[in-house]
């Protein structure tokens, strides 16, 4: 997915909205007031979420169009945002918490890619923090699961296109393709 175009970046949230694993990371923060580094933040609704009840926030991510879209919600002149990509973030500060959300983890493909992660992740927990990040479940079918899936968005005005164009016993490549009906 091209997360740096900006009419990408745009449609995200209405693709994905918030769902239960926000409410899921928010209780993770908890009470009381805790400092959050999110990796690959996206378009910040949980950094703007978790600033709004109260945490010190820092959302990283390597795109500046979703980063674009974070810095527009509200709540978000709270957060603190940075375009690193997760391997390279380096940073004085430690977190409380450290989350990576949304299957971010996924897109990291190779071994150094995943280890320069939780190297990134190690260096900048505080003593006693926590670190959460989701996979996908790999007892899933997903390749029956993503085969031709098509979803309406936005009152019918975008059509998202999910088609698989590999898979082996490790990897699942796949294509999305909006539709966006011009508003008469």
């Amino acid at each position: 997915m091209d997360y740096q175009s900006p009419q990408i970046a745009a449609i995200y949230d209405m693709a994905n909205p918030m769902a239960e694993d926000a409410a899921f990371y928010i209780s993770l923060a908890g009470p009381p007031s805790r400092s959050v580094l999110d990796l690959g933040c996206g378009t910040g609704t949980l950094c703007c979420a978790l600033v709004q009840r109260g945490h010190w926030v820092t959302g990283v991510d390597p795109a500046a169009a979703m980063l674009a879209v974070a810095r527009s919600k509200p709540h978000s002149q709270y957060v603190e945002w940075i375009e690193s990509s997760a391997q390279i973030y380096r940073s004085q500060r430690r977190f409380d918490l450290i989350v990576m959300t949304g299957h971010a983890f996924q897109v990291l493909l190779r071994d150094t890619e995943m280890l320069a992660v939780l190297k990134t992740m190690r260096c900048h927990l505080k003593e006693c923090g926590r670190v959460a990040f989701e996979i996908r479940n790999p007892r899933m079918d997903w390749i029956g699961a993503w085969t031709a899936r098509c979803r309406v968005l936005a009152d019918a005005t975008i059509t998202e296109t999910l088609s698989i164009t590999g898979a082996d016993s490790e990897f699942i490549s796949f294509q999305t393709t909006y539709h966006i009906q011009a508003v008469r």
